[in-house]
Protein backbone atom coordinates (compact mmCIF):
# COMPACT_ATOMS: atom_id res chain seq x y z
CA UNK A 1 0.00 0.00 0.00
CA UNK A 2 1.20 2.99 -1.14
CA UNK A 3 1.14 6.33 1.36
CA UNK A 4 -1.44 7.76 -1.42
CA UNK A 5 -3.81 4.65 -0.74
CA UNK A 6 -3.96 5.62 3.40
CA UNK A 7 -6.46 7.23 5.27
CA UNK A 8 -3.96 9.90 5.84
CA UNK A 9 -2.42 9.88 2.16
CA UNK A 10 -6.35 10.35 1.41
CA UNK A 11 -6.41 13.34 4.06
CA UNK A 12 -3.19 14.85 3.12
CA UNK A 13 -4.34 14.33 -0.99
CA UNK A 14 -7.58 16.47 -0.42
CA UNK A 15 -5.67 18.95 1.60
CA UNK A 16 -3.55 19.69 -1.76
CA UNK A 17 -6.69 19.55 -3.91
CA UNK A 18 -8.33 22.08 -2.02
CA UNK A 19 -4.80 24.22 -1.85
CA UNK A 20 -4.73 24.15 -5.94
CA UNK A 21 -8.32 25.12 -6.05
CA UNK A 22 -7.30 28.50 -3.98
CA UNK A 23 -4.41 29.48 -5.52
CA UNK A 24 -4.74 28.30 -9.59
CA UNK A 25 -7.32 31.21 -10.32
CA UNK A 26 -4.57 33.66 -9.14
CA UNK A 27 -1.69 31.90 -10.38
CA UNK A 28 -3.45 31.35 -14.13
CA UNK A 29 -4.08 35.38 -13.94
CA UNK A 30 -1.38 36.30 -12.50
CA UNK A 31 0.83 34.13 -15.30
CA UNK A 32 -1.58 35.24 -17.56
CA UNK A 33 -0.39 39.08 -17.26
CA UNK A 34 2.89 37.77 -18.65
CA UNK A 35 4.01 39.30 -21.99
CA UNK A 36 2.89 36.82 -24.64
CA UNK A 37 6.63 35.32 -25.17
CA UNK A 38 6.89 34.70 -21.73
CA UNK A 39 3.38 33.82 -20.79
CA UNK A 40 3.61 30.85 -23.02
CA UNK A 41 6.71 29.29 -21.33
CA UNK A 42 5.29 29.64 -18.38
CA UNK A 43 2.03 28.46 -19.00
CA UNK A 44 4.01 24.96 -20.36
CA UNK A 45 5.86 25.29 -17.24
CA UNK A 46 3.06 25.41 -15.08
CA UNK A 47 1.62 22.42 -17.36
CA UNK A 48 -1.35 24.44 -18.64
CA UNK A 49 -0.57 24.47 -22.26
CA UNK A 50 1.44 22.70 -24.29
CA UNK A 51 4.65 23.87 -26.58
CA UNK A 52 2.70 25.34 -28.92
CA UNK A 53 0.60 27.15 -27.13
CA UNK A 54 -2.66 24.95 -26.93
CA UNK A 55 -4.55 23.96 -24.16
CA UNK A 56 -2.83 20.62 -21.68
CA UNK A 57 -4.07 19.23 -18.91
CA UNK A 58 -1.03 18.74 -17.14
CA UNK A 59 -0.23 18.94 -13.35
CA UNK A 60 1.19 22.11 -12.02
CA UNK A 61 2.54 20.16 -9.13
CA UNK A 62 1.49 18.84 -5.91
CA UNK A 63 0.70 22.31 -4.34
CA UNK A 64 2.58 21.26 -0.85
CA UNK A 65 3.86 24.78 -0.03
CA UNK A 66 0.77 26.42 -0.45
CA UNK A 67 -0.84 23.95 1.08
CA UNK A 68 0.91 24.66 4.59
CA UNK A 69 0.07 28.26 4.48
CA UNK A 70 -3.71 27.88 4.51
CA UNK A 71 -3.02 24.80 6.68
CA UNK A 72 -0.57 27.03 9.22
CA UNK A 73 -3.14 29.81 8.94
CA UNK A 74 -6.06 27.68 10.18
CA UNK A 75 -3.77 25.85 12.70
CA UNK A 76 -3.38 29.50 14.51
CA UNK A 77 -7.18 30.36 14.02
CA UNK A 78 -6.93 32.48 11.34
CA UNK A 79 -8.92 32.26 7.91
CA UNK A 80 -7.30 30.13 5.36
CA UNK A 81 -8.99 31.79 2.44
CA UNK A 82 -7.81 34.96 3.65
CA UNK A 83 -4.35 33.58 3.27
CA UNK A 84 -4.93 32.23 -0.69
CA UNK A 85 -2.80 35.33 -2.44
CA UNK A 86 0.12 34.65 -0.38
CA UNK A 87 -0.30 31.24 -0.65
CA UNK A 88 -0.26 31.89 -4.39
CA UNK A 89 2.96 33.93 -4.28
CA UNK A 90 4.81 31.19 -2.34
CA UNK A 91 3.91 28.58 -5.20
CA UNK A 92 5.20 31.08 -7.68
CA UNK A 93 8.50 31.66 -5.65
CA UNK A 94 8.87 27.70 -5.22
CA UNK A 95 8.44 27.88 -9.86
CA UNK A 96 10.82 30.46 -10.19
CA UNK A 97 12.98 27.97 -8.58
CA UNK A 98 12.38 24.90 -10.31
CA UNK A 99 12.80 27.16 -13.43
CA UNK A 100 16.16 27.93 -12.54
CA UNK A 101 17.39 24.26 -11.34
CA UNK A 102 16.34 22.74 -14.39
CA UNK A 103 18.62 25.19 -15.81
CA UNK A 104 21.30 24.16 -13.71
CA UNK A 105 20.79 21.12 -13.28
CA UNK A 106 20.42 20.12 -17.10
CA UNK A 107 17.72 18.30 -16.35
CA UNK A 108 16.22 17.07 -19.31
CA UNK A 109 12.44 16.16 -17.61
CA UNK A 110 10.00 17.96 -14.99
CA UNK A 111 6.16 16.62 -14.32
CA UNK A 112 7.01 13.52 -17.12
CA UNK A 113 7.77 15.98 -19.95
CA UNK A 114 10.58 17.97 -21.47
CA UNK A 115 11.68 20.77 -18.95
CA UNK A 116 10.94 24.83 -20.17
CA UNK A 117 15.09 25.46 -20.89
CA UNK A 118 14.82 21.99 -23.18
CA UNK A 119 11.52 23.72 -24.96
CA UNK A 120 12.40 27.25 -25.60
CA UNK A 121 15.62 27.52 -24.74
CA UNK A 122 18.07 28.49 -21.25
CA UNK A 123 17.33 32.32 -21.88
CA UNK A 124 14.01 32.19 -22.23
CA UNK A 125 13.51 29.63 -19.04
CA UNK A 126 16.13 32.19 -16.73
CA UNK A 127 14.25 35.12 -17.39
CA UNK A 128 10.39 33.81 -16.98
CA UNK A 129 11.70 32.53 -13.74
CA UNK A 130 12.72 35.49 -12.67
CA UNK A 131 9.25 37.29 -14.22
CA UNK A 132 7.63 34.83 -11.90
CA UNK A 133 9.26 35.80 -9.02
CA UNK A 134 8.39 39.35 -9.77
CA UNK A 135 4.97 38.33 -9.84
CA UNK A 136 4.64 36.79 -6.10
CA UNK A 137 6.06 40.21 -4.83
CA UNK A 138 3.23 41.86 -7.08
CA UNK A 139 -0.02 39.28 -5.66
CA UNK A 140 1.76 40.77 -1.70
CA UNK A 141 2.11 44.32 -2.95
CA UNK A 142 -1.78 43.93 -4.60
CA UNK A 143 -2.54 42.16 -1.15
CA UNK A 144 -4.82 43.78 0.89
CA UNK A 145 -3.74 42.19 4.21
CA UNK A 146 -2.05 43.72 7.20
CA UNK A 147 0.56 41.06 7.00
CA UNK A 148 1.20 41.59 3.48
CA UNK A 149 4.49 43.23 4.03
CA UNK A 150 5.51 41.54 6.62
CA UNK A 151 5.37 37.95 4.26
CA UNK A 152 7.05 39.99 1.91
CA UNK A 153 9.69 40.71 3.92
CA UNK A 154 10.24 37.56 4.73
CA UNK A 155 10.22 35.75 1.41
CA UNK A 156 12.52 37.81 0.61
CA UNK A 157 14.72 36.66 3.08
CA UNK A 158 13.93 33.17 2.27
CA UNK A 159 14.99 33.77 -1.36
CA UNK A 160 18.35 35.12 -0.46
CA UNK A 161 19.01 31.82 1.81
CA UNK A 162 17.45 29.31 -1.31
CA UNK A 163 19.91 31.28 -3.61
CA UNK A 164 22.91 30.78 -0.77
CA UNK A 165 22.03 27.05 -1.06
CA UNK A 166 21.63 26.86 -4.62
CA UNK A 167 25.15 28.47 -5.25
CA UNK A 168 26.65 26.15 -2.28
CA UNK A 169 24.90 23.38 -4.00
CA UNK A 170 26.96 24.10 -7.21
CA UNK A 171 30.53 24.79 -5.25
CA UNK A 172 30.01 21.03 -3.99
CA UNK A 173 30.14 19.66 -7.83
CA UNK A 174 33.62 21.43 -8.01
CA UNK A 175 35.05 19.77 -5.05
CA UNK A 176 36.28 15.91 -4.79
CA UNK A 177 33.66 13.28 -3.57
CA UNK A 178 35.00 13.30 -0.18
CA UNK A 179 35.81 16.84 0.65
CA UNK A 180 32.06 17.62 1.02
CA UNK A 181 31.27 17.22 5.22
CA UNK A 182 27.81 16.18 6.02
CA UNK A 183 27.21 19.31 8.24
CA UNK A 184 27.88 21.14 5.01
CA UNK A 185 25.30 19.52 3.03
CA UNK A 186 22.74 19.68 5.48
CA UNK A 187 23.39 22.94 6.12
CA UNK A 188 23.00 23.41 1.96
CA UNK A 189 19.63 21.31 2.10
CA UNK A 190 18.23 23.41 5.08
CA UNK A 191 18.63 26.76 3.00
CA UNK A 192 17.89 25.80 -0.43
CA UNK A 193 14.54 23.24 0.60
CA UNK A 194 14.05 23.66 4.35
CA UNK A 195 13.41 27.52 4.20
CA UNK A 196 10.92 28.00 1.45
CA UNK A 197 9.19 25.01 3.41
CA UNK A 198 9.48 27.09 6.65
CA UNK A 199 8.62 30.62 5.21
CA UNK A 200 5.59 28.95 3.95
CA UNK A 201 4.11 27.60 7.41
CA UNK A 202 5.85 31.01 8.95
CA UNK A 203 3.83 33.61 6.28
CA UNK A 204 0.45 31.49 6.91
CA UNK A 205 1.29 32.37 11.00
CA UNK A 206 1.38 35.95 9.91
CA UNK A 207 -1.80 35.76 8.19
CA UNK A 208 -3.16 34.55 11.79
CA UNK A 209 -2.00 37.39 13.27
CA UNK A 210 0.48 35.80 15.52
CA UNK A 211 3.27 36.76 17.44
CA UNK A 212 7.12 36.40 16.76
CA UNK A 213 7.30 33.14 19.17
CA UNK A 214 4.70 31.39 16.99
CA UNK A 215 5.61 32.24 13.43
CA UNK A 216 9.22 31.59 14.53
CA UNK A 217 8.11 27.97 15.84
CA UNK A 218 5.74 27.42 12.49
CA UNK A 219 9.24 28.45 10.33
CA UNK A 220 11.07 25.83 12.40
CA UNK A 221 8.31 23.35 11.83
CA UNK A 222 8.62 23.69 8.48
CA UNK A 223 12.45 24.11 8.40
CA UNK A 224 12.67 20.08 9.74
CA UNK A 225 9.49 18.72 7.61
CA UNK A 226 11.21 20.26 4.73
CA UNK A 227 15.02 18.75 5.64
CA UNK A 228 13.13 15.70 6.11
CA UNK A 229 11.51 16.09 2.59
CA UNK A 230 14.89 16.53 0.99
CA UNK A 231 16.68 13.11 2.83
CA UNK A 232 13.46 11.37 0.87
CA UNK A 233 13.36 13.26 -2.24
CA UNK A 234 17.36 12.24 -2.45
CA UNK A 235 16.45 8.48 -1.70
CA UNK A 236 14.14 9.13 -4.55
CA UNK A 237 16.74 10.76 -6.88
CA UNK A 238 18.59 7.47 -6.29
CA UNK A 239 16.48 4.72 -5.89
CA UNK A 240 12.88 6.44 -7.11
CA UNK A 241 10.33 4.46 -9.82
CA UNK A 242 11.03 6.62 -13.18
CA UNK A 243 7.22 6.28 -13.68
CA UNK A 244 6.49 7.97 -10.68
CA UNK A 245 9.15 10.23 -10.55
CA UNK A 246 9.89 11.30 -13.92
CA UNK A 247 12.82 10.95 -14.24
CA UNK A 248 15.59 8.53 -15.09
CA UNK A 249 16.72 6.25 -12.53
CA UNK A 250 19.60 6.98 -10.58
CA UNK A 251 19.63 10.37 -12.40
CA UNK A 252 21.29 12.36 -9.12
CA UNK A 253 24.13 9.73 -9.36
CA UNK A 254 23.92 10.05 -13.37
CA UNK A 255 24.80 13.92 -12.58
CA UNK A 256 27.92 13.13 -9.78
CA UNK A 257 25.20 15.23 -7.42
CA UNK A 258 26.31 15.26 -3.60
CA UNK A 259 23.24 14.31 -2.24
CA UNK A 260 23.05 13.47 1.45
CA UNK A 261 22.81 10.02 0.99
CA UNK A 262 25.87 9.62 -1.08
CA UNK A 263 27.41 12.39 1.15
CA UNK A 264 26.84 10.07 4.41
CA UNK A 265 28.08 6.71 2.51
CA UNK A 266 31.02 8.86 1.36
CA UNK A 267 32.16 9.52 4.90
CA UNK A 268 31.45 6.16 6.58
CA UNK A 269 35.15 4.99 6.18
CA UNK A 270 34.38 1.57 4.44
CA UNK A 271 35.19 -0.53 1.80
CA UNK A 272 31.96 0.50 0.17
CA UNK A 273 32.68 4.26 0.40
CA UNK A 274 36.16 4.07 -1.31
CA UNK A 275 34.08 2.19 -4.39
CA UNK A 276 31.89 5.22 -4.45
CA UNK A 277 34.29 8.12 -4.20
CA UNK A 278 36.11 6.09 -7.27
CA UNK A 279 32.80 5.80 -8.51
CA UNK A 280 32.35 9.81 -8.58
CA UNK A 281 35.44 10.52 -10.55
CA UNK A 282 34.30 8.67 -13.56
CA UNK A 283 31.61 9.08 -16.30
CA UNK A 284 28.74 7.23 -14.75
CA UNK A 285 27.48 4.97 -17.89
CA UNK A 286 24.49 2.57 -16.38
CA UNK A 287 26.20 -0.15 -15.39
CA UNK A 288 28.11 2.10 -13.09
CA UNK A 289 24.94 4.36 -11.72
CA UNK A 290 23.57 0.47 -10.22
CA UNK A 291 27.21 -0.04 -9.18
CA UNK A 292 27.02 3.50 -7.15
CA UNK A 293 23.62 2.81 -6.02
CA UNK A 294 24.67 -0.73 -4.28
CA UNK A 295 27.70 1.64 -2.73
CA UNK A 296 25.73 4.11 -1.32
CA UNK A 297 23.29 1.15 0.17
CA UNK A 298 26.31 -1.08 2.12
CA UNK A 299 28.43 2.05 2.88
CA UNK A 300 24.76 2.72 4.46
CA UNK A 301 23.59 6.02 3.00
CA UNK A 302 20.56 4.55 2.30
CA UNK A 303 19.96 3.41 6.44
CA UNK A 304 21.40 6.76 7.64
CA UNK A 305 18.87 8.60 5.30
CA UNK A 306 15.44 7.44 6.50
CA UNK A 307 16.93 7.17 10.06
CA UNK A 308 17.63 11.23 9.83
CA UNK A 309 14.11 11.64 8.10
CA UNK A 310 12.47 10.29 10.97
CA UNK A 311 14.37 12.37 13.39
CA UNK A 312 13.49 15.59 11.39
CA UNK A 313 10.08 14.66 11.53
CA UNK A 314 10.16 14.41 14.94
CA UNK A 315 11.70 17.43 15.64
CA UNK A 316 9.45 19.20 13.45
CA UNK A 317 6.56 18.24 15.70
CA UNK A 318 8.37 19.08 18.75
CA UNK A 319 8.47 22.56 17.02
CA UNK A 320 5.00 22.63 15.82
CA UNK A 321 3.83 22.01 19.40
CA UNK A 322 5.76 25.41 21.05
CA UNK A 323 3.52 27.04 18.54
CA UNK A 324 0.13 25.00 18.65
CA UNK A 325 0.37 22.77 21.74
CA UNK A 326 -3.00 20.80 20.74
CA UNK A 327 -1.72 19.04 18.40
CA UNK A 328 -5.44 18.23 17.04
CA UNK A 329 -5.82 21.81 16.10
CA UNK A 330 -3.14 21.15 13.55
CA UNK A 331 -4.06 18.23 12.24
CA UNK A 332 -3.68 19.27 8.32
CA UNK A 333 -0.25 20.63 8.85
CA UNK A 334 0.97 17.38 10.26
CA UNK A 335 -0.76 15.28 7.11
CA UNK A 336 1.23 17.33 5.13
CA UNK A 337 4.18 17.01 6.67
CA UNK A 338 3.54 13.05 7.11
CA UNK A 339 2.71 12.84 3.12
CA UNK A 340 5.19 15.15 1.75
CA UNK A 341 8.12 12.86 3.75
CA UNK A 342 6.56 9.21 3.38
CA UNK A 343 5.85 9.34 -0.53
CA UNK A 344 6.48 6.11 -2.26
CA UNK A 345 9.99 5.74 -3.73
Amino acid sequence: MTMEETIEGREALALLERAREAVDPRLRVALGSLPGPMRRVALYHFGWENADGSPAAGSAGKAIRPALVLAATEALGGDPGAAAAAAAAIELVHNFTLLHDDVIDEDPTRRHRPTAWTVFGTPDAIIVGDAVLALAYKLLAEDRHPAAGAAAGRIADCVIELCAGQQADCAFEERAPEDVSLEECLAMAVAKTGALLGCACAVGALYAGAGEAETAALDAFGREAGLAFQLIDDLIGIWGDPERTGKPAGADLAAHKKSLPVVAALGSGSPAAAELALLYRGHMSPGAVALAADAVDRAGGRDWAQSQAADRMARAVHELSRAVPDLAAAGDLLSLAEFVTRRSR
